[in-house]
C-alpha cells in the first residue's frame, strides 16, 4: 500500500502496523501538537496531581511544561523544579504559548526507543542508526561511531540538496499542469465535432430508411387494398349466384307443391331452360379465374448481417493508447532527473 506522507509503495509487516518503521519526527511533531494552544484545556500539575499528601487538595492548573522531563508543572513546582541541579539546563516552555511548533519540536529531547530514559546523542556509522550511551557500550562499542550533531549537520546538506531538487523538479513538473487541460479541451472539442458528423450521418440514414420503410409498407398496402377489393368482388358473385339459385329452389318447389297441371305444362320448359342457364355457372372456376394465386414476400437487406462494415461509418484512433502504455510515474523512485 502507498505511504499516505511520500506515496512510496511499503508492504506491511507480518506482526501488522506496530512492526513497522516508526518515523520518530513526525511521533515528535504529535506530541507538540498536544502543547499547542488548540488543544490545552485544563492541564494539572503532574507533581501536585501525584502527590498523595496533596491528594485531597484541588489540583493546581499546570502552566509550563519541562522538555527533558516532559511533566507539566505549576507556577511553584515549575520554579523548584528550575532549582533542581540536575534540571538545571532543562528547557521549560509555556503552555498554551504562540510557539511554532518546529521550534518546540527542536528542544524536545529525542529518547532511545529501546532505553526510553536515555537520550540519543550518538550516530553509529557502520549500522546507520541513531543510539543512546546505553545501546553504544551494549551493542556498538566497536563500530565508528559520532556525536549526532557532527552528523547531523553533513546530513542536513544532504537533505537540503535532495529538498533543492524536490523543489525543482516540482515545479518543473507544475509546468506541465496547463498542458493537460489544454489537450482536454482540444480534445472535447474536436470529439464533440465528431459526435456532431455522427449524428449528422445516423440522422440521414434514420430518414433514409423511414422513407424505405414508408414506401415498402405502401406497397403492401396497396396490395392489400386491391386483393381485398378482388376477394370482396368475388364473393358478391357468388352470393349473387347463390340467391338466384335458392330463389330457383323455392319457386320450383312451390311449383311441385301447390301448382296444377296447367301450371306444372306451361313452366316446366322455362324453368329447365332456367335451370341449365344457372347450372352452367361454375362457381371454382370463377373464384380461381377472379382469384389468381398471390404470393407475397418480404426479402430483408443484408447490410445489417454482414461485417463488412457500419452502416454509420467507423472510427480511426491512433497513438492515445500506444501513448498512455509508456506513460511511466516515478512513485518509488528515490532520486528524480529531466
Amino acid at each position: 500500500m502507498p505511504c499516505p506522507l511520500c506515496r512510496k509503495e511499503f508492504t506491511i509487516p507480518d506482526d501488522g502496523l506496530p512492526g513497522m518503521q516508526k518515523n520518530f519526527f513526525m511521533e515528535k511533531l504529535v506530541h507538540v501538537r498536544k502543547l499547542s494552544v488548540e488543544e490545552v484545556c485544563s492541564v494539572l500539575c503532574d507533581v501536585c496531581s501525584g502527590d498523595e499528601t496533596s491528594a485531597n487538595e484541588t489540583s493546581k492548573r499546570a502552566s509550563m511544561y519541562c522538555v527533558q522531563c516532559q511533566q507539566n508543572y505549576c507556577e511553584q513546582c515549575s520554579w523548584s523544579h528550575a532549582r533542581m541541579k540536575f534540571a538545571a539546563n532543562h528547557v521549560q516552555v509555556e503552555i498554551g504559548k504562540q510557539l511554532q511548533k518546529e521550534e518546540i519540536a527542536l528542544k524536545l529531547p529525542a529518547n532511545c526507543d529501546i532505553h526510553k530514559d536515555k537520550e540519543i546523542e550518538v550516530f553509529c556509522l557502520e549500522c546507520q542508526l541513531a543510539i543512546c550511551m546505553m545501546c553504544f557500550i551494549k551493542s556498538h562499542k566497536t563500530h565508528d561511531c559520532s556525536d549526532i550533531e557532527e552528523v547531523s549537520d553533513g546530513l542536513r546538506k544532504q537533505v537540503k540538496s535532495d529538498a533543492d531538487k524536490a523543489t525543482e523538479l516540482l515545479k518543473k513538473t507544475g509546468e506541465v499542469l496547463p498542458r493537460f487541460e489544454k489537450e482536454r479541451n482540444d480534445l472535447v472539442n474536436h470529439l464533440a465535432i465528431i459526435e456532431g458528423e455522427i449524428n449528422t450521418r445516423a440522422d440521414k440514414l434514420i430518414a433514409a430508411v423511414q422513407r424505405e420503410r414508408a414506401k415498402l409498407l405502401s406497397e403492401v398496402e396497396s396490395i392489400k387494398l386491391k386483393r381485398v377489393k378482388q376477394l370482396e368482388t368475388a364473393k358478391q358473385e357468388v352470393e349473387q349466384h347463390m340467391t338466384a339459385l335458392e330463389s330457383f329452389k323455392r319457386h320450383n318447389e312451390t311449383l311441385l307443391s301447390s301448382g296444377t297441371a296447367c301450371d306444372v305444362t306451361r313452366s316446366a320448359n322455362s324453368l329447365h331452360d332456367r335451370a341449365d342457364e344457372l347450372m352452367m355457372f361454375d362457381v371454382i372456376s370463377h373464384v380461381d379465374s377472379s382469384l389468381p394465386p398471390l404470393n407475397v414476400s418480404f426479402s430483408s437487406s443484408t447490410a445489417l448481417d454482414t461485417d463488412a462494415g457500419s452502416l454509420i461509418g467507423s472510427i480511426t484512433e491512433e497513438g492515445l493508447f500506444d501513448a498512455l502504455s509508456t506513460v511511466r510515474w516515478p512513485s518509488d523512485a528515490q532520486s528524480y532527473s529531466l
